[in-house]
C-alpha cells in the first residue's frame, strides 16, 4: 500500500459538507475536474476508456483465469441490480432472497415486479443470513434455481458472511448472485475464492467516483447463456455485452462524464493500494469514528464482529433533548452530512466511513457530534433499555 500526503484529504473545495453516506460520497477533486471535457460516445478514445474500466473492474475481482467479463449499465445500483436479477435468472427460474435490511426485501420486490418466483428469508433489520439457512431453504424447494445475498446491507452497515452462502449456495448445485453495491472496492470479494456467477456495484461507491453507471462482473458463460431472458430492452445486460463485444460501444447513450470521472477514480483507488488498501483506510476510519462516539456515550447496533468498514449504525440516546434531525442539521452546518437510521424497532442514525476522508477527518467527526450533543443540552448519548435489548438478539 501507497502512503497518502498529509494532504491528501483537505475540505472539499467548494465548501460543500463532507458526506458520511454510502454513496453518493465524497469524492477527490481530480475526480470533479474529469468531468470537465466532453467526450463523444462513439469515438475510439471513449471506446478505450470503456475497455480500460471495464479490464480493471475485473481484475479487481479477482479474475486471472479470464472467466469473467465485466458490462457497465447506465443508472443507479437499483437499476444494476435489477438488470441482473432480470438478465440471470431464467423466467421460469426461482430465486432465494436473503434480506436482513432494506436492500435484500427491495431485491425480493424487484422480483414480484418482474413477475417472477421467488422466495424470501427475511431475518427482520440486521441478523445475517447464514450458511445453514440457505442449505436448509434449497433442500427444502428444489425449485429454487438462485440465491440472491447482501454483500453488505447498508441499512444497519453489517457485511453479510457471502463466503459461507456461497458455499451453502453451490453445495446445493445452485448459482449464487451478489449485490456488491456498498462493498466492492474496498472489501474483498475474489471470484477465486468466493464462487458466483454475477455480482453488481456502482460508481459511486467504494471506488469514490461519481453517480450515472453501475456495472455487472459475470462469469462469461453466464453472459452466453442468458440470451433472451431479459424483461427490459434497456436492462438487458446480455444485449449490452454483445454490442461491447461488437463495437467496444454502449448501447444507449453512455454517461460519459461519468466515466471519465470513474478512470480517475480508478487511477486513486491503484495508487491507494488497490482493495486492501482501501478497505485499510475505511476500517482505520471505523475504528477512529466509532471508539471516538463510544466515548460520548452513543452505542452501536453491532458488535465488533459484525460491523463493516462501510457504515455504522448508531442507536439514538434515551434523553429526551435528542432530536435527530435537530442533530442532523447541527451535523451539516459543522460540515458533516449524516445518514438516517433504517431500523424499524428502535430510533436510529448512521455515518459512514467511506469516500475521500481520513481519520483525521473522523476526529472531527467526534467533535462536532460533542459539540452538537452540548449544544442541544443532551447530558447523556446512552441508549434506551430497549435498544440493549434488541442488540442482545444478535449475540444471542
Amino acid at each position: 500500500m501507497s502512503s497518502l500526503p498529509n494532504d491528501a484529504f483537505p475540505n472539499p473545495a467548494k465548501g460543500e459538507p463532507f458526506l458520511l453516506t454510502p454513496g453518493p460520497l465524497t469524492t477527490a477533486f481530480s475526480v470533479k475536474e474529469a468531468m470537465l471535457r466532453d467526450w463523444g460516445s462513439w469515438d475510439g478514445d471513449f471506446r478505450a476508456m470503456t475497455k480500460s474500466v471495464c479490464d480493471q473492474l475485473v481484475a479487481l475481482a479477482g479474475d486471472v483465469a479470464g472467466e469473467f467479463d465485466c458490462v457497465p449499465i447506465q443508472g443507479s445500483g437499483s437499476y444494476c441490480v435489477e438488470a441482473m436479477l432480470g438478465t440471470f435468472v431464467p423466467r421460469d427460474g426461482k430465486v432465494l432472497v436473503l434480506a436482513n435490511g432494506a436492500y435484500g426485501l427491495r431485491a425480493a420486490e424487484t422480483m414480484r415486479y418482474l413477475d417472477r418466483a421467488y422466495t424470501l428469508i427475511d431475518k427482520g433489520d440486521y441478523m445475517p443470513p447464514r450458511g445453514d439457512e440457505v442449505a436448509a431453504a434449497l433442500a427444502a424447494d428444489p425449485e429454487i434455481t438462485h440465491v440472491i445475498a447482501i454483500h453488505c446491507e447498508t441499512s444497519s452497515g453489517i457485511l453479510n458472511p457471502v463466503a459461507e452462502i456461497s458455499e451453502a449456495t453451490y453445495a446445493a448445485g445452485r448459482k449464487l448472485l451478489v449485490d456488491s453495491m456498498s462493498a466492492f472496492g474496498a472489501i474483498d470479494l475474489d471470484v477465486c475464492r468466493i464462487r458466483l456467477e454475477a455480482m453488481v456495484s456502482s460508481a459511486n461507491k467504494c471506488i469514490e467516483g461519481v453517480p450515472g453507471f453501475g456495472f455487472v462482473i459475470a462469469r462469461k458463460t453466464e453472459l452466453e447463456a442468458c440470451k433472451g431472458n431479459s424483461h427490459s430492452l434497456s436492462l438487458d445486460i446480455h444485449a449490452q455485452w454483445a454490442n461491447l463485444e461488437k463495437t467496444g460501444q454502449w448501447r444507449y447513450t453512455p454517461p460519459t462524464h461519468v466515466v471519465a470521472a470513474f478512470l480517475e477514480a480508478l487511477r486513486l483507488h491503484a495508487e491507494e493500494g488497490g482493495v486492501a488498501g482501501r478497505g485499510a483506510r475505511y476500517t482505520n476510519n471505523r475504528d477512529v469514528m466509532v471508539a471516538g462516539m463510544r466515548d460520548l456515550g452513543f452505542e452501536t447496533l453491532l458488535k465488533d464482529r459484525w460491523l463493516s468498514p462501510i457504515i455504522v449504525t448508531f442507536f439514538c440516546p434515551a434523553d429526551p433533548k435528542f432530536v435527530f434531525t435537530e442533530f442532523y442539521e447541527r451535523m451539516k452546518n459543522k460540515g458533516f452530512i449524516i445518514y438516517p437510521g433504517k431500523l424499524t424497532v428502535v430510533e436510529s442514525f448512521r455515518v459512514g466511513c467511506i469516500g475521500r476522508m481520513d481519520a483525521a477527518i473522523m476526529t472531527r467527526v467526534v467533535e462536532a457530534a460533542k459539540e452538537a450533543l452540548a449544544e442541544m443540552g443532551v447530558g447523556s448519548a446512552a441508549p434506551p433499555a430497549a435498544a440493549i435489548a434488541e442488540r442482545a438478539k444478535l449475540a444471542a
